[in-house]
């Protein structure tokens, strides 16, 4: 059956998989190379496509939020302008003056030319009942809760609705600047309205005071918002103003009288205003009749903006309109894709080459191991002239291919001595012959030993890679996530749980990646920087291995003049002087002279110097000092401490020099700078 063959199939290449993981060198390489990279990169490309995402709808709406606080006050702003030019205009010495005179003519006279200065549509004096005086209107201002207050003696100002009656008492103009014809809508509430003839007006009314302070009656005036198209250009430039959107986006300003445009500057057509369109219902349900801030994406009128609406309210405590901010998503959304697909490009292209990097050097630890491998299956077989012969590789394989040829040409010597030998000296034939297996087995288990090393090498290095692959998104996830909180401030405070775990979730990945470098790369592992007074230091750390110099017969000479501190990580310098002082005791198996000595270095910091009387350094040793697991005790050394102690210094900065001449000891300075230099160019002692 088709399903059953499929399943054998798999199960069939599985099997090979393992059988070449078990078997082959080559195999286990390529899988450790390319595993990590396969599993990391579709994780940080994801992480990165959520981030992108979550932090570009976050940022549109916190913009769009502040642009509806910028709008919000300066509503607020006119609003109270209104009032207070009103209290200004009830204060007046000219007004008390003409209330006493009962100049009626003059009093409308004023009124016309206060009204006219500040740009109002209309402004009444009214007497102590709530009634007009001048000029002369239909008008009833007896009704609204704002005149109430007025005649207890008690500015106010609000945003009213006005009937289309109440406009054309006021002024048929004012009626007919109100009328709008309503525009269907997509998405808007059913409605069989066919045109808006009310009227949203800013008024205020204080209170007049005669020359004895008796309550001589109100001042009422405002200005209807209906096609006020100056108002909301006026807030559109404040809130918009050049170059405050990027990426030609542009920015829009709305007035809403319930549902219905009365006041825009959201274009239907090239040349018109979107006036009479109204709101989709989903909006209007929201703030109109929940009484909430809208703060997303919206469709308005033709396009998608990021949206901001918020309710306005009337003296009445009703819902009567809103107030909108917003600007185009689409220029954003383009900005966002490009970015987007620059970082997963570069985020393949890095895998791509890291893949081909790590192949590489995967080729050159295996291919040697090959060679010897069908050396010794020859070998086995019979064929004793064959030899690994000249490989690539310079390292430690490339020396043990050397080691391995000249042991191969020494047994077949032996062989053909042996051979000669066999008829008279049976019994040595048979004692070579064992010491012979004997050097076969020593020689397989060095091998085995070295494809130890070699794979645990591998397996540091790749671990370190993927620890510093992990740790780059863990900084950036914590560095946004530090930037989100700040910026949001309280905001963030229903989901301050959520930000919590994962701030600890970030902590836990860091210190998982800490132990990887730590277990991978000791000597790349910085600690923290404090301040350093190194004569001391030195004294504390002679005195760690002061046990080591009785037994030994070591004289130690100090010569400390340095005046500087310095700033390191105190335990890693130490860690340094200490296996530096350890390394002149070693030199000097018979006894000899350490010599500690401090100085200041020029205007850079302060300079160490361990000097010993022991055998000292070969020039051909010299040049690889430094290099990882060299080392020229060979039952005693690992070859890492010079190694890790000039990673150590080099973190900061700091440089480790030595000089030495066979059989005159050897002196290594330790230079310190006065402050961590991170950057490339610290300086050459």
């Amino acid at each position: 059956m088709p399903g059953g063959t499929a399943l054998e199939t798999a199960r069939a290449m599985r099997s090979t998989l393992k059988s070449r993981l078990q078997t082959s060198v080559r195999a286990k390489l390529l899988f450790l190379v390319l595993a990590p990279l396969l599993a990391v990169l579709p994780i940080l490309a994801l992480l990165t496509l959520y981030w992108a995402n979550t932090y570009y709808d976050r940022m549109l709406i916190f913009k769009v939020n502040s642009d509806l606080v910028v709008a919000r006050q300066y509503f607020q702003n006119v609003t109270d302008r209104l009032g207070r030019d009103l209290d200004g205009l009830a204060r007046s010495h000219a007004l008390v003056v003409l209330l006493e005179r009962r100049g009626q003519d003059a009093v409308r006279n004023w009124l016309a030319q206060a009204r006219d200065a500040h740009k109002l549509d209309f402004l009444y004096l009214l007497d102590p009942h709530g009634n007009i005086v001048q000029p002369a209107s239909r008008f009833d201002a007896s009704v609204w809760p704002i005149v109430k207050r007025a005649l207890r003696d008690e500015a106010a100002t609000a945003v009213d609705i006005f009937a289309p009656a109440q406009l054309a008492a006021i002024d048929p103009a004012l009626a007919r600047r109100a009328e709008l014809d309503i525009v269907p809508t997509d998405n808007a509430a059913p409605s069989s309205r066919r045109t808006e003839t009310r009227g949203l007006v800013i008024h205020a009314a204080t209170p007049v005071h005669d020359a004895h302070g008796r309550l001589a009656g109100v001042l009422l005036g405002g200005t209807v918002l209906n096609q006020n198209l100056g108002f909301v250009d006026t807030i559109n430039d404040l809130v918009y103003r050049k170059g405050s959107l990027q990426f030609g986006s542009e920015g829009t300003v709305t007035l809403f009288l319930d549902d219905v445009r009365i006041a825009t500057n959201v274009r239907l057509f090239r040349d018109r205003r979107a006036l009479g369109t109204r709101v989709s219902q989903e909006v209007r349900d929201e703030v109109l009749g929940r009484g909430a801030t809208w703060l997303h994406r919206a469709f308005v009128v033709n396009d998608w903006y990021v949206s901001a609406y918020e309710p306005i309210e009337d003296s009445f405590g009703r819902r009567v309109g809103m107030l909108y901010v917003g600007f185009l998503e689409a220029p954003f959304s383009v900005a966002k894709s490009v970015a987007l697909g620059g970082i997963l490009l570069v985020i393949m292209l890095s895998g791509t080459a890291g893949g081909l990097i790590s192949l590489r050097w995967a080729r050159s630890v295996f291919r040697p191991l090959e060679q010897m491998n069908r050396t010794m299956s020859a070998v086995e077989a019979g064929e004793l002239s064959a030899r690994t012969g000249p490989v690539e590789s310079r390292d430690e394989l490339g020396q043990l291919a050397g080691h391995f040829d000249q042991l191969l040409d020494k047994l077949e010597a032996q062989n053909r001595a042996l051979k000669n030998w066999a008829d008279e000296l049976n019994l040595k034939v048979a004692e070579r012959t064992r010491e012979i297996e004997s050097a076969n087995q020593l020689l397989r288990d060095a091998q085995r030993q070295l494809v130890m090393s070699e794979k645990l090498a591998a397996i540091g290095e790749l671990t370190a890679g993927v620890a510093h692959e992990i740790n780059n998104p863990a900084a950036v996830i914590q560095g946004n996530l530090d930037l989100l909180v700040e910026v949001l401030g309280a905001q963030t405070e229903p989901v301050r749980e959520e930000i919590r775990l994962i701030n600890e979730q970030v902590q836990r990945i860091r210190v998982i990646v800490t132990h990887l470098l730590q277990f991978a790369r000791p000597a790349e592992f910085a600690g923290y920087v404090e301040t350093v007074e190194v004569n001391r230091l030195l004294s504390d750390c002679l005195v760690l291995v002061r046990h080591q110099l009785g037994k030994r017969r070591i004289a130690v000479t100090q010569d400390c003049r340095a005046t500087r501190e310095v700033a390191i990580n105190r335990n890693e310098v130490q860690q340094v002087l200490i296996n530096l002082m350890a390394n002149a005791i070693h030199a000097m198996p018979d006894g000899g002279v350490l010599t500690l000595e401090t100085r200041d270095w020029e205007d850079e910091g302060v300079a160490v110097t361990v000097r010993d009387t022991g055998v000292g350094i070969a020039p051909e040793v010299l040049p690889r000092i430094f290099d990882p697991f060299f080392t020229t005790r060979k039952q005693q050394g690992t070859g890492l401490g010079l190694s890790i102690s000039y990673g150590l210094l080099e973190r900061y900065g700091n440089r480790i020099t030595v000089s030495s001449e066979p059989g005159r000891g050897a002196a290594f300075t330790v230079w310190l700078h006065v402050e961590p230099v991170y950057a490339e160019g610290g300086g050459t002692p």
